[in-house]
């Protein structure tokens, strides 16, 4: 008798029109297997042209600087500050996004001989994006240019005061436009106007102008190809959809991590478990190196994480990838809590289509965490909220169908300020508008989705028995990196498989289980992260399970081991 694990969760196997015998032909030419031939074929390369560049996304594909409006723009703009000797600033964000960026430009400018200003806001004290006394203060130094980075298409009066100020600003972003652009001299954002590369992060942003730079300042060009493990990190840890642009960025910048020509890069991967020297992918990236540079602007301050990327000293960069792995515990630990108490909280408002939380004692830098931790195990788009100085503010994480930015802008009464994107965003309030706020979601959300419960998609690449696994076939797998938005790491289904053993491993919190495939008789070990409070009370041993699994390998003391990373139970029997 079989029985779905998780009603709330819809799955199926992806499935293409291609006949066996077509698949078999082109991954011979490809030499490649046909599994994986398939897979690339069902995520839409259907010809042998659209999977060589998916394997091998050289940067040659990328469409010219020229195809992007006001990119050049932007670039004679800060040129003629350069040859005017004119004080310039950049002006960050917190998060890992707008810290590479802020590195990135300080990094290019370095490269030909020019050292700039500048300014990562911090999360406590100035709040997300520009302020104005920030601005009033870098006026006081002498800036008489302003570029931003990953911040400032919603900050209209900030920019008209630096404007006031006499000075000039460049304004890249990524994040989505209102319905008119702040007074600066040049807005270079992808969604502002046609773009080769819609889908961009911050840094993204940021790269192509010290590109275009690179071109129009006078002197040595610096191979600009330098900086692409600075996109690589903030692009993954951003998590935009790894388009035909980003796809190149990162596949290429992957390749500067791994060898971690940086100090700070190198000292990095060490904290995070890795050797040095040590090929790393988009996971390694996602879970090990991107949280410990958020960690700074979280918990303390972001400028410990930039001086980290433009350390070229490798002893003091590993002293501060100490105190970045310290305070990523330190958040971990704050995030636990809060989550324990949220997902109490939650359980007044599962019943709702959304959900909207507070609580006056939250830490405001793992708010958004949270709620996509909420979000992984409620599947309902989840405002986390705290309050800071008067204002309540936190963090939003949405669903597959449901634009939160959007849904924001129709709330925007009861609100003092938002941005964000369609699956994450960022808001402020004032604590009267609590009760209405709460309600007014739910409501934009029920006449967006409709009535709940909602259900999350699983889907899955192909059905693949243990005894398919090798560490060959793993490592082939590894030719579809970067993973991320729209490009997953493929996800199989398993056939019925015996739990020979469960038990809780990390503090209780993940699930292991020894699991036997009946028909080949091979046994593995498989891990279901995070489903420890689930599943504390609750014994699978002796039944069969059919999993959606994703195939990884694991060294351990020299030991190479296969272990499956289970996505979900889709049912027992």
């Amino acid at each position: 008798m079989c029985s779905t694990w998780n009603s709330r969760v819809k799955w199926r196997v992806i499935s293409t029109e291609a006949s066996s015998s077509q698949i078999a032909r082109m991954a011979d030419q490809l030499e490649i297997s046909p599994v994986l031939c398939r897979i690339l074929h069902q995520r839409g390369m259907t010809t042998l042209d659209e999977m060589q560049f998916f394997l091998s996304p050289g940067l040659r594909y990328l469409k010219p600087l020229e195809s992007w409006p006001h990119l050049q723009q932007a670039a004679d703009i800060i040129a003629s500050s350069v040859n005017s000797h004119d004080e310039i600033a950049v002006w960050g964000d917190y998060d890992v996004d707008g810290i590479t960026s802020t590195a990135l430009l300080k990094e290019f400018f370095r490269s030909r001989g020019i050292e700039i200003t500048s300014y990562l806001p911090h999360r406590i004290h100035d709040g997300y994006g520009l302020n104005t006394a920030g601005i009033e203060k870098l006026a006081a130094q002498g800036v008489r240019t302003l570029i931003t980075v990953d911040c400032g298409i919603s900050h209209h009066a900030e920019i008209a005061r630096a404007k006031e100020l006499g000075i000039r600003v460049i304004l890249t972003d990524h994040h989505q436009p209102g319905q008119e652009l702040p007074p600066a001299d040049a807005v270079l954002n992808p969604r502002c106007s046609p773009c080769p590369y819609p889908e961009l992060a911050g840094v993204g942003s940021a790269f192509f102008l010290a590109a275009a730079l690179n071109k129009t300042l006078p002197g040595p060009q610096m191979d600009i190809r330098d900086l692409l493990d600075l996109v690589a990190l903030g692009t993954i840890a951003d998590l935009v959809p790894l388009d035909r642009a980003n796809r190149i960025l990162v596949k290429n910048g992957l390749l500067l991590l791994s060898e971690a020509r940086r100090p700070g890069i190198y000292a990095l991967k060490e904290a995070s478990g890795l050797g040095g020297a040590d090929i790393i992918g988009a996971g390694q990236v996602g879970f090990g190196l991107g949280p410990r540079i958020n960690a700074a602007g979280r918990l303390d301050d972001p400028h410990l994480a930039l001086e980290l990327l433009l350390s070229r000293d490798l002893q003091q960069a590993r002293t501060i990838a100490k105190k970045l792995n310290t305070l990523n515990n330190e958040r971990k630990k704050t995030e636990d809590i809060i989550l324990e108490k949220a997902r109490d909280q939650a359980q007044m408002y599962k019943n709702d289509s959304g959900l909207v939380l507070f609580d006056p004692e939250w830490h405001s830098g793992v708010l958004g965490i949270v709620a996509s931790r909420l979000v992984d195990e409620f599947y309902l788009p989840c405002l986390v909220l705290t309050r800071e100085n008067g204002i309540i503010k936190g963090s939003g994480r949405s669903i597959s169908g449901f634009n939160l930015y959007q849904g924001l802008c129709s709330l925007k009464s009861h609100l003092s300020g938002f941005g964000g994107h369609s699956q994450a965003a960022g808001l402020s309030m004032q604590p009267e508008n609590l009760d209405s706020l709460r309600s007014g979601f739910n409501n934009v959300i029920k006449d967006c989705l409709g009535p709940g419960p909602y259900h999350r998609a699983m889907v899955m690449d192909a059905r693949l028995g243990l005894d398919e696994l090798s560490p060959d076939f793993l490592q082939e797998l590894e030719l579809l990196q970067p993973f991320g938005p729209e490009n997953p790491r493929p996800v199989f289904q398993s056939p019925p498989l015996k739990v020979v053993e469960q038990s809780l491993f990390g503090n209780d919190k993940h699930v292991r289980f020894h699991l036997k495939d009946t028909d080949s008789g091979m046994q593995l070990q498989g891990q279901f992260w995070r489903q420890g409070h689930n599943l504390n009370h609750m014994s699978f041993k002796g039944k069969l399970l059919t999993l959606a699994y994703t195939p990884g390998i694991n060294i351990y003391q020299g030991l190479v081991s296969i272990r499956l990373n289970i996505k979900e139970i889709l049912e027992v029997s």
